[in-house]
């Protein structure tokens, strides 16, 4: 592969434009190559073809003065004491020279960028690292104090069963860091993940504290004072609650402040272990990133010199490489440090001292495609094929839509099995989407939250969703064979159970607990689910309003669900549909079932609103809360026939709900139609490079929200029945909302890149008396 596409590839996606711009100042070398090729070519005449070319001005073998006559690179001071890098070339007045001062003024804007971006980040985690420094000591102090509750810092030199600390920020002496060059940390980090695969020597089960506390090595030390009494270490240290849980919710309404006082039991101090656990391996990460982003553009900064050299014919590469490896760039040093004491600490307190264990959490494996997935995929969807084919064709020669009979099964029966229809077209385009985000480089992993190595692939969406086709398809073939065969009236009651055994195990699958089927991602979405439930009791994150949003699509499916109450809970498994409507329950939850989604959406924009007191939340609540008005007017009008006022009713509110939910769709979630924008009607950042896919799908948005319009008052062909109408405008809703995902992913993801954007921003267990007076002061 060449360096350019490794380069591109290695990127964090929300630093990107921080990155050195390779490929624009491979395009000034390419001008530099034809212009010197087009001088040559002019230079060699026919009388002269056979003559042998003279070498090169330039293309010497000395060493130092040769290249110093090449460049001059000069370090000023900027503002607030920064470092810049100003190159002058020397051979301005030469043939070309125009376009190497062209190229060394871009090399040294990459250079400052690139320096620049990598101080303030350096910086960021210097601070970072004091505040864990800092609530290490808070932690190991709790400990003491919960697990000696009558015990202080000066009975007792020792404690059992307490993890001692080091600090991140301790000063690095030079035997720490003599003889490191930046080439080899790559290997050396291995190496040292290889070399100590088990527990620390003198580590033992039996006394695990003593042996962490007693070992000596040269990256550990401690900054615990176990003679102190804790209380003075814990003295001005309250608990952070950051209302993550209902209760903790209702609690917070009634309490000004969601900080409170140390209480010192088991629990507070789990919870305040495990987010400790998870801001460092939110740390251990940003460390990662950043030493991989400082490797790859010294990497680039040697390539393009390389480049340079080979183009022009001169040698200025050792000169400037000099400066680069001066700059806070080419010294990652304290990166290196920080990472093996952020090991360490974290291995000997969250991991208990087993190295193996503490690297395989700080260090997730990505996750490796596996062949049988592509194979199921493939032999699943040929089966889906086959079975479809079946399906019409056993329709087609027993002309069941030309009977009355046969007509009257097909609109009880297919509304059982359309929720599973519904459900596989939405992971079909879910599938898609995920396609599309991996090949427009958009970090739905950081978005949404999974866990390296977790996230499902676009295969493996799509291997579920012909995999759930099968089973729905064979269930619905196997139905019409028993309900149209004379032999099948002796299993009229098995025949009538198949939808609901489906369903059953679909539910079983979803909510099982055993590591089978994906148990990570499908634990993903029940948890998510739940807490879009319980809005807004639960701060609202970006999987929980993304899938309440799916779940707004999905309206015809959960209706369909309510057909199985009234089939088998309220015994019209005979009459089916036709005698549904005349129960009162059945219409009841036939409404709220298909409001309960724009409900939990507007639930959360008021949660939202509460908390960051922005009023486009109140906007988007208003949107959503339309929408609920709409669809109970459009739901009464269908219980209600011929009534001309509700007709009217339900116009205004689907066009009023239409109207709103268009321009949100297009202005605030997938942040076009901007009027300063580069990109006209657009927006300045794009990550689709065919500008006119925006276009097209902006218009595809109108129309299908019109088409979504016309299902509310039911505008339909006479040609077709009324089920296969509905049926098309609930599946172009769902194909909506997939386009939808794929354009509202991508302006989130550029929303983070706008601001740098890479890492989850994680509460820390305890705040200090000494941080508010800074604040106040």
């Amino acid at each position: 592969m060449k360096f350019g596409k490794d380069f591109k590839k290695e990127m964090v996606p929300e630093w990107a434009e921080a990155y050195m711009d390779y490929n624009d100042l491979k395009r000034i070398l390419r001008e530099l190559r034809e212009y010197k090729q087009s001088k040559l070519r002019l230079a060699v005449t026919p009388s002269r073809a056979f003559e042998q070319k003279p070498p090169l001005e330039g293309t010497l073998s000395e060493g130092g003065d040769v290249e110093d006559q090449v460049i001059d690179v000069n370090t000023l001071r900027g503002v607030g004491s920064k470092k810049f890098y100003k190159t002058k070339f020397l051979r301005q007045s030469e043939e070309g020279g125009e376009i190497e001062v062209t190229f060394f003024r871009k090399l040294d804007e990459e250079l400052n960028k690139v320096n620049t971006f990598y101080k303030d980040k350096l910086e960021e985690v210097r601070r970072e690292a004091s505040q864990l420094n800092k609530q290490m000591d808070s932690l190991v102090a709790l400990r003491i104090k919960v697990k000696n509750p009558h015990q202080d810092g000066s009975s007792s030199g020792r404690v059992d069963n307490v993890d001692s600390t080091m600090p991140l920020t301790k000063n690095t002496s030079a035997a720490d860091t003599s003889g490191v060059e930046f080439r080899g940390l790559e290997s050396r980090v291995k190496a040292n993940d290889k070399d100590q695969q088990e527990p620390y020597p003198g580590a033992s089960d039996a006394d695990p504290a003593h042996a962490k506390i007693t070992r000596s090595d040269s990256r550990e030390l401690h900054t615990y004072d176990y003679n102190q009494d804790p209380l003075e270490v814990l003295e001005g240290v309250r608990i952070n609650h950051t209302l993550e849980s209902p209760l903790s919710t209702i609690k917070g309404v009634f309490k000004d402040s969601k900080e409170e006082k140390l209480s010192f039991d088991k629990e507070e101090l789990r919870r305040a272990e495990e987010r400790l656990r998870v801001a460092f391996i939110e740390f251990y990460h940003k460390l990662r990133l950043l030493k991989r982003y400082s490797f790859m553009n010294l990497s680039a900064f040697s390539k393009i010199m390389k480049k340079y050299e080979k183009f022009s014919s001169r040698r200025a590469s050792r000169s400037y490489m000099q400066i680069v490896d001066n700059s806070a760039l080419g010294n990652p040093d304290e990166v290196t440090n920080l990472m093996e004491r952020v090991e360490a600490t974290f291995i000997n307190n969250f991991s208990h001292s087993n190295r193996r264990k503490g690297m395989k959490l700080l260090r997730p494996k990505a996750k490796i495609e596996k062949h049988k997935v592509s194979f199921l995929s493939g032999f699943f969807s040929g089966c889906s094929i086959a079975l479809l084919v079946a399906i019409v064709l056993t329709i087609q020669a027993r002309k069941l839509m030309n009977k009355k009979e046969g007509t009257q099964y097909m609109e009880n029966i297919f509304p059982l099995y359309s929720l599973f229809g519904y459900i596989v077209l939405h992971l079909l385009m879910y599938a898609a989407d995920i396609y599309f985000w991996r090949r427009c480089r958009i970090n739905y992993p950081f978005i949404f939250g999974f866990k390296k190595g977790t996230e499902l692939s676009y295969r493996e969406v799509f291997l579920l969703s012909t995999g759930l086709a099968v089973i729905a398809l064979s269930g619905f073939l196997a139905n019409l064979h028993l309900e149209m065969d004379s032999i099948g009236k002796h299993y009229k009651t098995v025949n009538q159970m198949i939808p609901l055994g489906i369903l059953i195990l679909i539910l079983v699958i979803t909510f099982c607990p055993l590591d089978i089927l994906y148990r990570s991602s499908r634990f993903f979405f029940t948890r998510t689910l739940f807490r879009c439930i319980c809005a807004p009791l639960y701060p609202e994150t970006f999987p929980d309003f993304f899938l309440a949003d799916q779940l707004t699509s999905q309206m015809q499916a959960l209706r369909s669900s309510v057909l199985y109450i009234c089939y088998y809970g309220l015994g019209e498994s005979s009459r089916r549909q036709s005698k549904c409507h005349k129960h009162g329950v059945y219409n009841t939850l036939y409404i709220v079932i298909a409001v309960i989604p724009f409900w939990m959406r507007f639930l959360q924009c008021i949660r939202r609103l509460c908390e960051e007191r922005d009023l486009k939340h109140l906007c988007n609540g208003l949107k959503y809360f339309s929408t609920i008005v709409a669809v109970i007017v459009r739901t009464v009008y269908e219980l209600h026939k011929g009534k001309t006022s509700w007709m009217v009713l339900a116009l205004i509110s689907s066009a009023v709900a239409t109207m709103m939910n268009t321009y949100w769709d297009i202005v605030v979630d997938w942040g076009l139609l901007q009027k300063q924008s580069k990109n006209k009607f657009l927006r300045d950042r794009l990550q689709v490079s065919n500008k006119s896919i925006y276009f097209v799908a902006m218009v595809l948005d109108v129309i299908l929200r019109l088409a979504w319009m016309q299902l509310v008052l039911e505008f339909r062909l006479p040609s077709l029945h009324k089920m296969t109408v509905t049926t098309i405008y609930a599946s172009l809703e769902i194909m909506r909302r997939g386009m939808w995902s794929f354009f509202r992913l991508e302006n989130e993801h550029l929303n983070n890149v706008g601001q740098y954007r890479a890492f989850k921003s994680v509460p820390l267990p305890f705040s200090y008396n000494d941080e508010d007076d800074d604040k106040d002061d």
